[in-house]
């Protein structure tokens, strides 16, 4: 099911956080793919169904750069095949001594409207990705080729991205914190419990800042905080 415009709208506005919240909330608790970061401060979350590259270890007899004169290399297929508005997500097994990919691919992927590109190993020319502005998500920078210990072996299969399990269509939301993956089925709730969630945490937020304490506010133990909420939010518009 494809993600919603309404959706996908929710999902910019909220926090990986929150979101991490709602889903442990529902009994998950290793959604957050664990090591990558923003190459750029995102200034808005990225969001969008995930599109996945399984690498293997490499093979020498296998990794020359020949093997990039194939079409259908799983990575370079991948770049011309994940669509639109989705976010193209690498397995490369937490290894960071060599690329996942280079600023040419992640080019490419900007040029097509793919909504951003993450792995758990590291991207070369990464000063060079960050200033093209897609969102970008790796563990650290890293020059040599994939070809020297990563083997693209699929493409659009489960695969595990930082210790999370990411699933064709599932949504990913990154933000300053990282990357979440939620369920598909669960889009479409989550955020719209990650935005009543979030509203009430900027109240939450400018209540404390005035020098409000936290008791019965965080969480919403005192009713009469809950009601306050209410006028906030009718005030603010949220």
């Amino acid at each position: 099911m494809a993600l919603s415009p309404e959706t996908r709208d929710r999902l910019r506005r909220v926090s990986t956080a929150t979101l991490a919240t709602a889903l442990f909330k529902r009994g998950f608790r290793t959604q957050m793919i664990q090591g990558p970061l923003p190459l750029h401060t995102p200034t808005e979350s990225m969001v969008g169904e995930a599109f996945t590259v399984r690498y293997i270890p490499a093979r020498e007899d296998l990794n020359t750069l020949e093997a990039f004169k194939d079409p259908n290399h799983p990575q370079r297929k991948a770049i011309e095949a994940c669509p639109p508005g989705h976010v193209l997500v690498f397995d490369s097994r937490k290894d960071a001594r060599a690329a996942s990919a280079g600023a040419i691919l992640v080019g490419r992927l900007k040029a097509r409207g793919v909504a951003g590109v993450v792995t758990d190993g590291g991207f070369r020319d990464s000063a060079e990705i960050a200033a093209l502005g897609i969102p970008a998500f790796h563990t650290r920078p890293s020059a040599p080729t994939n070809l020297t210990l990563n083997h693209a072996i699929d493409i659009n299969v489960p695969i595990g991205c930082g210790d999370a399990p990411v699933f064709p269509g599932d949504v990913l939301v990154g933000d300053c914190d990282g990357v979440i993956v939620i369920p598909a089925h669960l889009a479409d709730e989550i955020a719209a419990e990650a935005t009543e969630m979030t509203a009430y945490e900027d109240f939450v937020a400018e209540k404390v800042a005035e020098g409000r304490t936290i008791v019965g506010l965080y969480p919403a133990t005192n009713p009469a905080n809950l009601e306050e909420f209410k006028g906030w939010r009718a005030a603010k518009g949220r």
